[in-house]
This record gives structure tokens, sequence and C-alpha cells, in this order.
């Protein structure tokens, strides 16, 4: 077998190599059950280290390519119909359709789903036909706050996080909360479902104009608004990052109008150098800021699993307003979330992800 090795490829060596076997394996070149050239043949013929090879097969491992088997040696275990299809771009901020893969832009290897399915299934036995707590499984809830410590800088206790089946629901959660009658500042160009959604939730929205830093400084002051509704990493359609100096001028806005940010983190787990912008929920000292994101991109589209961090100072008056909604997350899917993240699998695949970017 002969896989080229570019020495001036900015790309690493084990990866010039997992990229040439995976697109072998996905054309047919090796069926399920074949045995790859063994590590020292392979460094041989690729004029490379053992270790290089390694590495390689190692990547294909965990993306369900292939399988060790101990004293043996490398074998392929991937079949087409296990694999959801590689997809070239995302068609809009968590627009799907039938054909749309289960992790947008790459592929996953549904085995893996299924495996960590199974052993939910047996773990938990009749607790997956349970009702949820009303803020979700403090299972999940625990998997969550512990993700967002490590992650995220966010440090809080499992009773201020709420799930809910994605982004939509707990927008519509969050202005029942703050008041049908209040004015939502968002960004114009936004995410259109934002506005539509607290539009039929008898809100009224002021659009602010962006420049390529964020919402402008002067439309910030123009606003008679009490919620701001921001996306800092990303916005949608406008792809842009707030800055720093930016999102300290948000919070500025929301001390001194004592108002209320709502701060979409969407796609944030894909910054490109691997580590997104400190969250506007971490770096408030008055506790205005509610985070939400949703794991619809990061894991599956049809996963409508979405979750928000409440600041103390709202705890309460989520539960006065809106504490008695039932939690609209079936509780196999929570625990099989709670799983997914204390597994590791979670930050594995999004670093899988990013690093093909």
């Amino acid at each position: 077998m002969y896989t080229a090795i570019d020495p001036g490829s900015a790309v690493p060596a084990y990866r010039q190599i997992y990229q040439d076997l995976r697109s072998r394996i996905i054309a047919g070149a090796f069926v399920r059950g074949t045995r790859l050239p063994s590590k020292r043949v392979m460094a041989q013929e690729c004029r490379v280290s053992v270790i290089t090879v390694e590495h390689a097969y190692q990547l294909l491992c965990e993306e369900g390519y292939c399988e060790m088997r101990p004293r043996s040696g490398c074998y392929v275990k991937y079949a087409a119909e296990d694999f959801f299809p590689v997809s070239a771009e995302d068609g809009g901020r968590n627009e799907t359709s039938e054909d749309t893969p289960i992790l947008r832009g790459d592929a996953i290897a549904f085995s893996a789903v299924s495996t960590m399915l199974r052993k939910v299934i047996l773990d938990h036995g009749a607790a997956i036909l349970t009702k949820s707590p009303n803020n979700g499984s403090l299972k999940l809830r625990d998997a969550i706050r512990r993700y967002l410590s490590r992650c995220r800088n966010i440090d809080v206790p499992a009773d201020r996080i709420v799930i809910g089946s994605g982004a939509e629901y707990l927008y519509g959660i969050c202005i029942q909360m703050l008041g049908r009658d209040g004015k939502v500042a968002l960004e114009s160009p936004s995410y259109e479902k934002i506005r539509q959604v607290y539009t039929a939730n008898g809100a009224v929205c002021d659009m602010l104009e962006m420049d390529d830093e964020g919402i402008r400084p002067d439309e910030l002051a123009r606003t008679k608004a009490t919620v701001l509704h921001v996306t800092p990493f990303n916005s949608y359609p406008s792809r842009i990052t707030a800055s720093a100096q930016r999102r300290a001028a948000y919070l500025k806005w929301a001390d001194e109008r004592n108002a209320v940010i709502i701060e979409d983190d969407y796609d944030s787990e894909f910054s490109v150098n691997g580590r997104a912008p400190e969250t506007l929920f971490s770096r408030s000292a008055s506790g205005r800021v509610i985070y939400l994101n949703t794991f619809s991109k990061t894991i599956a589209p049809s996963l409508r699993v979405g979750y928000m961090v409440l600041p103390e100072r709202l705890a309460a008056l989520y539960e006065q307003t809106v504490g008695f909604y039932s939690c609209t997350v079936p509780m196999l899917e929570q625990f099989f979330l709670a799983e997914w993240l204390d597994s590791g699998e979670f930050e594995r695949t999004i670093h899988r992800r990013r690093n093909k970017k």
C-alpha cells in the first residue's frame, strides 16, 4: 500500500496518513473486517515513525472507522449504512431536512451513538420512562454544570440550570419570565426565528444595527429595550463576533438600564483557535445575564435539547412565573446526553470537528 507523505505540507504527517486511509475506507478500498497494514510496515512505507502511524490509527478508531484488536492489529469496521453522510455546508442556523447529517459538516459513527444508548438503557432501565423533573433531570443538569465549569468558566449550582426542547422553546420561556409587554433589542441582522418567537409571545422587537465589532454603541444608547438578546460569538447570518470592548459595553448597558441580557452562545464550541471568548455570563458581576445554548448543532439536529443558566437574581422570578412548566425533553435523551458529556465523548467530538476546519 502506498501513501505519499508531503514533508513540506503544513498538515502533520499523522493527519496525512489518517486522511488518506479515511478516504480509502469511505471509497470502499477497505471493506469491513479488513486488517490495515501493521504500524511498523506502514511506518517503513511512509518513512515516518511508528508513533506517527499509531496516532493516525488512533484517530480512525476514535471516529469509528476502525478498531484495535489486542495482539492482532487495526481492523476496518466502517460500513456506509452505519455512518451519516458528510455535509458540505450548513444550510442555515439550525435549519434541518431529512438529508441533514447527525453532525453538520462532518461524519460521526452511528455505532458510537447506538452503543451509548444501549448503555443508558441497561444502566437506567425503567427510569427512562419516568416523567422528568420540571427543570430537567438532575443527572443531566449536573453533567452540564461540570462541562460549563471546565470549558466555559461558568460555575453555578445545578438548580440554576433549566433543560428545554431547543433554543426556540427557551426563548419563549425567557420572554414569559421577563414580561411579554416589554421591548426586546436584537442584533440586525439576526436569526429570524428569534424575532418570530418574541413577537409571537407579544413582545416588541427593536432591531439594532451592527458593525464589524458587534452592536453599534449609538444603537445601544438609542434603544428603550429592557432585554437585549445577543449572539456574541458568531452572530447569524452576519458571522460577526463581538469584540471584548463591545462585550463590556453590553454589560455596562445592562447595569445602567437595569436590564437583562440573553446570551445565545450559538456555535462557540467551534472556535478556530480552540478557545471561545469569555462568556458575558462569567464576566457579569451584577448577574444580569441569562446564558443559553443547545446540542442541536454539536451532536444532532434531531436532538432538540437546549439549556439555559439563570443568574442568582433571576432564580426566584423564574420559579414564580414559569417554573410550573413541565420539562419537554424525554428522560432517555437526558440520560444519553449526561453520559455523552461525562464520558468525554462530547469534547472529543468537538475537538475532532474543530481540527478539520
